[in-house]
């Protein structure tokens, strides 16, 4: 089952950033703006120049192609590209994908991108994004553009991608009920440095949170 690990994460003033996180785990990231989490991100998902390492089941990602690497190492930007006019032209590695699970009608797919709302575009980034199969998540404010229940979906949309595939995930979010919903630990980024803002919960107390 995949482990994320990251051993002495170094990027423009954020680090060293140690921190393990297990399959099926949630880290949830939070601190003030400007901190660098994002970048911290960014770094694991080899997008900028680092120091340190990332690993995925204790293969570092200086040791594959950083494609394969990005495959593998999902990042979801709080805000994604989109290069294509209609939503389906962005899924076709994925036919079938049900945009239902996320409140989105099942002709979604038909939609033209410039009619996108935010909320939309962050619903279907995610599912785009999950369809792949990637073994391990980065999550950037990805409910910041939405309303309690399309949160509350994507939040139990999440959790049943991670009891099937057991991928660790590093969830970014300034909203601390969010965290405490869905995190197993929470840490904060400030002045550069990691460090944990509460201690992991009984596993059956999260389950209870996990509600679409």
């Amino acid at each position: 089952m995949p482990i994320l690990t990251l051993q002495a994460l170094t990027v423009h003033g954020v680090g060293p950033v140690d921190l393990t996180v297990g399959p099926g785990e949630v880290a949830g990231l939070t601190g003030p703006s400007g901190a660098g989490k994002t970048l911290l991100l960014r770094a694991v998902a080899d997008l900028v120049p680092h120091g340190g390492e990332a690993l995925l089941d204790g293969v570092p990602a200086t040791a594959m192609p950083a494609h394969r690497w990005r495959a593998q190492v999902g990042w979801l930007p709080a805000e994604s590209p989109w290069w294509h006019d209609t939503v389906g032209e962005h899924f076709t590695p994925c036919p079938g994908v049900d945009f239902t699970v996320l409140g989105l009608p099942a002709a979604a797919g038909a939609w033209q991108v410039s009619r996108l709302s935010t909320g939309e575009k962050q619903r279907l980034a995610l599912l785009r994004l999950l369809c792949r199969g990637p073994a391990a998540l980065l999550l950037d404010e990805p409910t910041s553009g939405l309303d309690a229940t399309a949160t509350r979906r994507v939040e139990h949309h999440v959790r049943e991608y991670l009891a099937a595939r057991q991928a660790p995930v590093i969830w970014v979010s300034h909203d601390q009920e969010q965290l405490a919903r869905v995190a197993d630990t929470i840490y904060i980024l400030e002045g550069g440095a990691l460090a944990p803002l509460s201690r992991p919960r009984h596993e059956s107390a999260r389950e209870g949170t996990w509600r679409p």
